[in-house]
């Protein structure tokens, strides 16, 4: 079973960091299993980044040919589809899905290693176009990546990016309209060929009946249809599904998903605050304010109404001091400002906040557990934040990528204020995950507690710089964020 390959620079490691999330998504919808995803992600990983290389640097069979000039991410999807196929020839057809298996047998499988002129249209397009073009109609259109960030990726003005991914879009359009009239047709599909192209270049024209019941029954055309029609939303699947092939439209899902965890709620202070929407935090820290005050109100009468109820002289006993409840006076916490709220995702609220001041709402068993911290695995750097006067040593964001029943990948970022000849990043885990696989860094674990140790590539941080490496882990029960985050020994802040 391969290791994923090791980056040639730090350019690239980024690179694979970011293709490794898509791939392994791709390959866990493929899959019968976590561990079966893991062997085929990394399986078709090392072939796509060696086809990747070739093709960089013009080693592709047949030099009279041009070289296959996919986007990278697309290029190691099609790799895990491959890949797949080459499992069900060898016997390993069982850690595949049915449906995947039963599609591989298919005619529609065909279609991708046949004759270049009967592939998919969407594919052959794609392919068509420059490699910065066609990355920018990839990370906007599929990915579900904000435009400002995909120009910040691409070094692109983000205030042009909407109209020059616009240009894009149509040169997409006309390179699969040339590619359909290139394409061997029978003659009913020939007479529909320009009808077909006119009544999608409007979004007001309506497709005539006969036109349209052709497009229920001829897949050809249909696949041309969703490629020629740039409105109505129909373009992201047309590329997942035809570059990719099965599951396209669940791999397309699935990262939607994904970004909207990442760039949304679950990922508070995200590194695109900057672009188009800078008052995400601001507006989160709004939300959670107006919930601690409806808890507070919603508390407050509760008590009221117990110490007015006519329960004799037992019912002094609930103000006894002692008790759980404290007096109706007392019963509202004051609310704490924007910057003290927790992330929904982060380490719990201060243990410095006495539990009878907090709501009783709050008082789960859960919420008791995860407040106790285990016996030797907390430190004085988790329990308190360094001074508010004096600079942290190191930040450190850690993001939940994707999670699946049994496992889940995750990212980590530090920036450090100092300069680094090596680093050495250690945090603990709170409810036994076990870290299976790093990238970008060497791993460890004891108990709870992770290290993680700078690549050969990446040891050189300079001051103000950031150093990143990815994971994938197992988990049972629960998930959370991982606590008591280290940079060579001095505790970091987390963001956020």
């Amino acid at each position: 079973m391969p290791d994923l390959p090791t980056p040639q620079d730090a350019t690239e490691a980024a690179l694979f960091s970011e293709c490794w999330d898509a791939v392994l998504a791709y390959a866990d919808l493929c899959t019968s299993g976590s561990t079966a995803a893991a062997q085929l992600g990394r399986e078709a990983f090392a072939h796509g980044v060696r086809e990747a290389r070739a093709a960089e640097t013009g080693q592709v069979r047949g030099t009279a040919r041009r070289p296959a000039r996919l986007p990278r991410i697309p290029l190691l999807l099609t790799s895990v589809r491959t890949t797949a196929a080459a499992w069900e020839e060898a016997g390993q057809g069982h850690k595949l899905d049915p449906d995947l298996r039963l599609w591989l047998n298919s005619d529609a499988a065909a279609r991708y290693t046949g004759p270049p002129l009967q592939r998919p249209l969407a594919l052959r397009g794609l392919r068509d176009l420059q490699q910065p073009d066609a990355e920018l109609l990839w990370f906007a259109e599929v990915e579900a990546l904000p435009l400002p960030l995909v120009a910040r990726r691409l070094g692109l003005d983000p205030a042009g990016a909407a109209e020059e991914l616009q240009q894009v879009r149509t040169l997409f359009r006309d390179r699969c309209h040339r590619n359909h009239l290139d394409t061997p047709m029978d003659g009913r599909c020939r007479s529909y060929a320009r009808l077909l192209d006119a009544v999608t270049r409007s979004s007001a024209a309506e497709a005539p009946g006969d036109l349209s019941r052709h497009l229920a029954t001829c897949v050809q055309c249909a696949e041309a249809a969703a490629c020629l029609r740039l409105h109505g939303g129909a373009l992201p699947g047309a590329l997942a599904g035809g570059v990719i092939g099965w599951g396209g439209l669940a791999y397309l899902e699935r990262r939607r998903r994904a970004a909207e965890v990442r760039l949304g709620a679950g990922r508070p202070g995200s590194a695109d605050r900057t672009g188009a929407e800078p008052e995400d935090g601001e507006q989160k820290a709004r939300v959670a304010r107006n919930g601690l005050l409806v808890a507070a109100v919603l508390v407050s009468v509760l008590a009221l109404g117990v110490s007015l109820m006519p329960f004799g002289g037992d019912g002094d006993d609930l103000g006894a001091p002692g008790g759980d409840r404290q007096p109706v006076a007392d019963s509202a916490p004051p609310l704490p400002s924007a910057p003290s709220l927790p992330p929904a995702t982060s380490q719990p609220a201060d243990r410095n906040t006495p539990t009878s001041k907090r709501p009783e709402k709050s008082r789960k068993p859960e919420d008791k557990n995860r407040h106790t911290e285990p016996q030797g695995t907390s430190s004085p750097t988790d329990r308190a934040e360094p001074d508010e006067n004096e600079e942290p040593v190191c930040r450190v964001e850690y993001d939940l990528v994707n999670q699946w029943p049994d496992g889940f990948q995750a990212t980590v970022t530090v920036t450090s204020t100092r300069p680094l000849d090596a680093w050495r990043v250690a945090w603990s885990f709170r409810d036994g995950q076990q870290v299976g696989q790093m990238w970008d860094a060497s791993v460890s674990q004891d108990g709870s507690r992770v290290s993680a140790t700078a690549a050969d590539y990446n040891k050189s941080v300079p001051a103000g710089g950031d150093l990143a490496f990815g994971f994938l882990a197992s988990w049972r029960g629960k998930n959370s964020a991982p606590y008591d985050f280290e940079l060579n020994g001095q505790a970091c802040v987390k963001s956020g």
